[in-house]
């Protein structure tokens, strides 16, 4: 027997006025999951999201709400089963925060939209719910892009769906309410089995967010998986074309391009004491080696997006004499030496031989940046 999902997209074809612009979307998202979609500005993220939504028409294909066509569903039905949050920015004139958030309940109100007290019961929990309570009589439009953006997800919430779409829904939010916003909707996956189809470009928070990925590039999707298939250094790069830099998917970190020539500086980090002073080089276009390093080392990944040389040994073995003559060699190249102040321990006591080295051979030791020319 097929499993059934709770919603789905088979051979979707989106775009404008009958002109495709996305083809051959495809894709199966179970009851209490999140799927988040990625890719660079204009790649038509939004286009696919009203399309399944029913704000634009497709140009082929369907999209499926537990095994039934959407395009079956009157609007009132589909208001009752899927939720819309967009980025079009809210000001309705002279309401209340409760006011806005009470519109979610108008598919459940019948014709005149009356409010019961079962109703306003679930506006003030939801409100509570998206931690909103202490504004629900303030004016929706003087309140914080952050709260405006709690209200709105409440009004959504209001609607009770089983699905809810969001565009871009961290965009104008600090860092705080977009941890607020995120952890709202987990809650709401795990705990109401919500199905949540949204879009993102902070991309370190789709990966700690989704359940799976929906890459959208050129005229298709361009890849979909799983965060752990999907987040991979070299898959980001090519799906944002990243020329002039990095991103880390092990720490989530966007780093610029490294320095161009010869390493003149070689830093002795670990344990994550590295991380400032090669962001520093960098800023300074000072190239420089780094090592010796544990390659499961906090700052590993940085060290090899930004250093021009890296000098390792693999996770849970020793430094042992052949990363310490390497090393001592590209030191005694790059002629300074910068002490990040590691903790000297029984697994890095090279590193410390190092820097005794560079001392009785009288190199140049400093101990940030600042001190370079």
């Amino acid at each position: 027997m097929a499993e059934t999902y709770a919603f789905a997209a088979r051979a979707l074809t989106v775009g404008y006025r009958g002109r495709p612009l996305i083809r051959d979307i495809t894709f199966s998202l179970p009851r209490g999951k999140i799927l988040t979609l990625i890719g660079p500005n204009g790649a038509g993220k939004s286009t696919i999201l009203k399309t399944v939504t029913r704000q634009l028409a497709a140009v082929a294909g369907t999209v499926l709400i537990e095994d039934r066509e959407t395009a079956r569903f009157s609007r009132s039905e589909l208001a009752r089963k899927m939720s819309v949050l967009l980025t079009e920015r809210v000001r309705p004139e002279m309401m209340t925060c409760f006011d806005v958030a009470a519109m979610g309940r108008y598919p459940h109100t019948g014709r005149f939209g009356r409010l019961s007290e079962k109703d306003i019961a679930i506006v003030r929990r939801t409100l509570r719910r998206v931690r909103a309570e202490d504004i629900a009589e303030r004016d929706f439009s003087q309140v914080s892009d952050g709260q405006r953006q709690r209200v709105l997800l409440a009004r959504a919430l209001c609607q009770e769906p089983e699905i809810l779409v969001l565009d871009e829904p961290t965009s104008f939010l600090d860092i705080r309410y977009k941890i607020d916003l995120l952890s709202i909707l987990l809650e709401e996956t795990r705990e109401r089995q919500l199905t949540v189809i949204l879009s993102l470009h902070e991309i370190d928070l789709a990966e700690k967010i989704s359940d799976l990925i929906l890459c959208v590039k050129g005229d298709t999707v361009w890849r979909w998986g799983t965060p752990q298939e999907i987040f991979r250094d070299d898959t980001i790069a090519q799906l944002y074309d990243l020329t002039q830099g990095r991103y880390l998917t092990g720490s989530g970190s966007v780093e610029l391009k490294k320095p161009d020539g010869e390493p003149r500086v070689f830093v002795v980090g670990g344990n994550g004491h590295g991380l400032a002073h090669y962001r520093a080089l960098q800023k300074k276009r000072v190239p420089f080696a780094a090592g010796i390093l544990f390659e499961n080392d906090r700052e590993y990944d940085t060290a090899c997006a930004l250093a021009r040389e890296v000098i390792s040994v693999k996770a849970f073995e020793e430094m042992d004499e052949a990363a310490y003559e390497r090393a001592r060699q590209c030191m005694m190249r790059c002629g300074t030496v910068l002490d990040a102040g590691a903790e000297r321990g029984t697994l890095n006591r090279a590193n410390g031989a190092l820097l005794d080295f560079a001392g009785e051979k009288g190199l140049r030791i400093v101990r940030n940046a600042d001190e370079l020319d």
